[in-house]
């Protein structure tokens, strides 16, 4: 083992820097932004509305589904699964786009690793100026079987590796904060996938939507939370 407090010196080709580091950082960095205009050109946004009382009844319709799904929110419920999303077309729909964007992620990567495993494999490139304990030398050493081989000591897959997490500030600044190329932000996907949607699929009728929208209301049980509220309050400061 390396003694500790004993500087490493390994005789490198100043060739590496501009032959492996830089290629791998330029190709990542392009890959993310033809990910993003890629990601943009595949995008189908749902079709504004055309009127204004075409908007308002989007918003009815989609003011109906909320309030049957969510206004019933019992507590007892916590922890119980969530309804089956296959059921929503506008579910179905952001499930869509979320797996066209993690097909334009998954595959560019898949491409990248392998080029890099064909080509760089086995390099060490560069060191880190700071100092780091041993449980990093699994994460910035991948490739380099070398036990003795000091933690900041940094490989050519691994420096793949710290540019697919380490470069979502490059990308914000080049394509804004709103970008497609941050794979985080594509696996979070969206909080609301009906806001937006078109319920109004092709073919439907909207009045049967309405009226069917209005049988799911009536057959909900509906109560009052003021119903009661007397005796709560006086059973509450009553004995005050």
């Amino acid at each position: 083992m390396a003694l500790q407090g004993v500087e490493q010196t390994i005789l490198r080709d100043p060739a590496l820097f501009y032959w492996i580091l830089i290629p791998i950082t330029i190709v990542m960095i392009l890959t993310g932004m033809l990910r993003h205009y890629a990601t943009v050109l595949m995008s189908s946004p749902p079709k504004p509305a055309s009127t204004l009382a075409e908007s308002r009844e989007r918003l009815a319709l989609l003011r109906g589904v909320n309030l049957r799904n969510h206004a019933a929110a019992d507590p007892a419920n916590k922890g119980q699964p969530p309804a089956n999303p296959m059921t929503d077309p506008a579910g179905m729909e952001a499930m869509m786009g979320m797996m066209k964007g993690n097909m334009m992620m998954m595959i560019p990567q898949t491409l990248i690793m392998s080029w890099i495993n064909a080509f760089f494999s086995g390099f060490v490139i560069l060191k880190l100026p700071f100092p780091l304990t041993i449980r990093f030398k699994s994460m910035l050493q991948s490739g380099v079987m070398t036990r003795d081989l000091d933690v900041r000591w940094v490989s050519s897959l691994s420096w793949y590796f710290l540019n697919l997490f380490g470069l979502q500030s490059v990308f914000g600044f080049i394509l804004g904060s709103d970008n497609a190329a941050n794979h985080m932000a594509q696996q979070m996907g969206s909080i609301n996938p009906a806001a937006g949607a078109n319920p109004f699929q092709p073919g439907q009728d909207p009045h049967k939507m309405y009226l069917n929208e209005a049988e799911n209301l009536e057959v909900m049980e509906h109560f009052c939370i003021l119903d009661g509220v007397e005796e709560r309050v006086l059973r509450k400061y009553g004995s005050a």
